[in-house]
């Protein structure tokens, strides 16, 4: 199991700029680089608010369950890499739960989950489903899964490693990694790249507000969205 964490860590502004982007604009920002599996299957934000979510992922990687090791009892090992996880993920980071997209039992409970939004953790993400829902979508920290389930973890997921590659929704999460996640869903940002990323995607919809206002004030879309070279004229003019 291991334990260490990343030592990249994104700067606070490209935290604060990717807080201003949608995931829809960063999918279009990474889909221009050639990077087209980033937006994690199946998983929605069940938070009753309208929460954004931003902040690098924190992993955990669950196999499948088997009866004469995941006991009740198996809880009590201070070193259980779910208990773990939840009591040393940094403050600010994302939770991600690799559960191999089995939403047929949950990946953590409203106890657990109090217990991240008190340490302020900036989110939790499971491909798997969570228990005690309704008390889980009242919440103040952002949280993502496939939907309610009652039955416990044990049944399905055996917690193994924190802090390795996994897999999440189909796609691959790296320690580190910079998650977004809005009414869309999770886009999952490269810590490489994530400055650039969240520079282009910035400037991206400061020009879609642009083209929105156009729109509401009755123009078409052709020669607007992409634009011309007489749209582009008259957004530099604006922006200038």
């Amino acid at each position: 199991m291991t334990t260490s964490t990343n030592n990249m860590q994104a700067s606070q502004k490209v935290i604060d700029d990717l807080r201003r982007v949608s995931t829809a604009t960063l999918h279009t920002a990474l889909f221009k680089r050639g990077l087209r599996n980033t937006y994690i299957q199946g998983v929605s934000l069940i938070n009753n608010q309208n929460l954004k979510m931003v902040g690098q992922a924190f992993t955990l990687r669950y196999i499948p369950a088997r009866e004469d090791v995941d006991t009740v009892a198996a809880f009590k090992s201070p070193e259980h890499p779910q208990r773990l996880a939840v009591e040393t993920v940094p403050e600010g980071m994302v939770l991600v739960s690799d559960c191999r997209q089995d939403a047929t039992a949950a990946s953590a409970g409203s106890i657990l989950l109090t217990r991240l939004e008190v340490r302020k953790c900036a989110g939790f993400v499971s491909d798997a489903g969570i228990r005690d829902f309704n008390d889980a979508s009242k919440m103040n920290m952002p949280i993502f899964c496939a939907k309610p389930s009652a039955p416990t973890n044990l049944t399905k997921h055996h917690a193994v490693d924190i802090q390795v590659p996994i897999g999440c929704g189909g796609v691959m999460v790296n320690p580190g990694d910079v998650l977004v996640g809005d009414g869309d869903g999770i886009i999952v940002i490269p810590l490489e790249i994530a400055p650039e990323i969240s520079e282009e995607a910035l400037a991206m919809e400061l020009f879609e507000d642009f083209v929105l206002n156009k729109v509401r004030a009755g123009s078409k879309v052709i020669g607007l969205y992409p634009p011309n070279a007489e749209t582009l004229e008259e957004y530099n003019n604006q922006k200038a």
